[in-house]
């Protein structure tokens, strides 16, 4: 029996479509479906590698494991990651295909796009009784229809009926549904089976006179409303949500950290750890007279590590920075952000610049990091080295990801982080002497409960904060778990799951499983 599809369209970018997905994945696990996600094409910089070592968005790979499901690559066949102005890496079935502007893109290869796509939705079809589906942006723009592999063409070519989700929290909802609408052909809006309207506060029976002014004008259901939802604990896709980060520090009994919010930064979501932490403030800051004088300063991953790099030298931030480290101030570097502290970068073949093969790093870790055309994506269990300089955090297991050009080498007998491959040692991350500088190109490494417990203590005994009890110790797992089923019972509670259940095709709702 084929799965039956549902799909879940936005009036806009940022309006909670990957979350909602999410959320209705743990839904249905929980009702006894097998359920899988599936995004056709999704640009973003938060990337996910699967056990295979296949990219695809992370997005994906978070839905997935609300799903209760290992995340695989057919759950997200393409993935643009953008490097550069109007100029995106192509990642097909998890492989780079290349570097493509928006106009190749969308004339050369989106034609031979659409077979790939289909092939992949069939195989999860064939899997699972129910794959919801996330549309991209909205299916509204007319400039862009014309080779559209991600909302209504992916509708009909999965016979799914379309949930179109409005974000009321940025005002004009009424106006942003019946806009979307208008803009659709009479077969596209045939697809349209009701509305959600998402991240509302107040009042909701003030909110009544408009909900039934949109069903009597449309003639289409209005799903449920579901409530603006707080610390709510689960990955988001875009950058845009970085805007709402906070960029001022908290308490003096907190620490301070901050991230640089690079211009291509990615995979952000390393640091949703942190932010989960009572104790400490984060803060996103891309301004000097931001930056002040946190505890730590965090240099995150980065499409193109040379160009960021630069933004900081033009910025000024590059100089506060080492101004830190002098100080005695934490800077970590993960992934680009760790080949920005080492004293060379070598680009020999183009493959970070066409013009720039040389640039010189911030100069904290005695390394060199040559780029390589060759992209290297694995899941990794990594070592601490036993060097003592680490303290409790010698020898100490780590699991994450590497999604990165190049490599780099160190001259010098440092403390290290390393993962063995066919029975070679590759070091994957260093530290100085006294553990102020630390880099990896490890994704998620905070992601690891006692290594973020241990760090985050020895940033309060240099600050003389009593370093926190090891039974505080947070359980990111259970946390995420606990996210995936408190949003799934959020939305059992706002949506009207008979319909939902009804337009799916799946059956009655036979009650709360949330």
């Amino acid at each position: 029996m084929v799965g039956k599809c549902i799909m879940f369209q936005g009036t806009s970018s940022h309006v909670g479509k990957s979350v909602m997905v999410a959320g209705l994945c743990r839904h249905f696990l929980r009702a006894g479906f097998r359920v899988a996600p599936f995004k056709s094409q999704n640009m973003a910089l938060n990337s996910f590698v699967t056990v295979d070592g296949l990219e695809i968005g992370r997005a994906q790979g978070v839905q997935a494991e609300a799903a209760g499901l290992t995340a695989t690559v057919e759950m997200n066949p393409i993935l643009l990651k953008p490097k550069e102005d109007m100029v995106a890496q192509v990642i097909v079935m998890g492989k780079p295909y290349g570097d493509l502007s928006a106009r190749e893109y969308r004339e050369k290869y989106i034609p031979q796009a659409l077979g790939i796509v289909s092939k992949a939705l069939d195989n999860l079809r064939e899997k699972y009784e129910v794959v919801v589906i996330e549309g991209a942006g909205s299916p509204a723009e007319i400039n862009l229809k014309d080779r559209d592999i991600v909302n209504m063409s992916i509708a009909f070519m999965a016979d799914a009926p379309v949930i179109l989700v409005a974000d009321i929290d940025r005002g004009g909802v009424f106006a942003s549904i019946l806009g979307t609408l208008e803009l659709l052909t009479p077969e596209e809006r045939k697809k349209v089976a009701g509305f959600i309207i998402n991240k509302f506060r107040g009042d909701l029976s003030l909110l009544k006179p408009g909900l039934d002014f949109l069903e009597e004008r449309t003639g289409l259901p209005v799903i449920g409303v579901v409530p603006y939802i707080k610390d709510l604990g689960i990955e988001e896709e875009d950058s845009v949500s970085l805007q709402d980060k906070k960029k001022s520090a908290g308490s003096p009994e907190e620490l301070d950290i901050v991230v640089i919010k690079l211009p291509r930064i990615s995979n952000y979501t390393d640091f949703d750890p942190l932010e989960a932490e009572e104790d400490l403030s984060l803060r996103y800051i891309d301004a000097a007279g931001e930056l002040g004088t946190p505890d730590a300063v965090i240099i995150p991953g980065t499409k193109n590590t040379t160009a960021d790099l630069q933004f900081l030298n033009s910025t000024g931030l590059s100089r506060q920075i080492l101004d830190l480290s002098r100080q005695g101030r934490s800077v970590v570097g993960i992934c680009g952000g760790f080949q920005m502290m080492g004293e060379t970068l070598h680009d020999p073949e183009g493959t970070e610049s066409s013009s720039l093969t040389h640039i010189e790093g911030l100069g904290l870790l005695p390394m060199s990091t040559t780029f390589l055309p060759q992209k290297l994506t694995r899941q990794v269990h990594a070592i601490v080295s036993s060097h003592s300089a680490w303290g409790e955090l010698a020898g100490l297991e780590l699991d994450g990801y590497e999604i990165r050009h190049g490599i780099s080498d160190t001259y010098e007998d440092l403390p290290c982080v390393s993962v063995t491959v066919d029975g070679k040692e590759d070091i994957i991350g260093l530290a100085s002497n006294d553990l102020l500088v630390l880099g990896s190109y490890l994704h998620n490494i905070f992601h690891n409960d006692l290594f973020r417990h241990r760090w985050l203590n020895t940033l309060r005994v240099s600050r003389g904060l009593s370093p926190l009890d090891p039974r505080e110790l947070g359980d990111t797992k259970k946390r995420r778990e606990e996210s995936y089923d408190r949003l799934a019972a959020i939305l059992a509670e706002s949506l009207d799951m008979e319909k939902l259940y009804s337009i799916t095709g799946i059956g009655p709702w036979k009650g709360d499983h949330s």
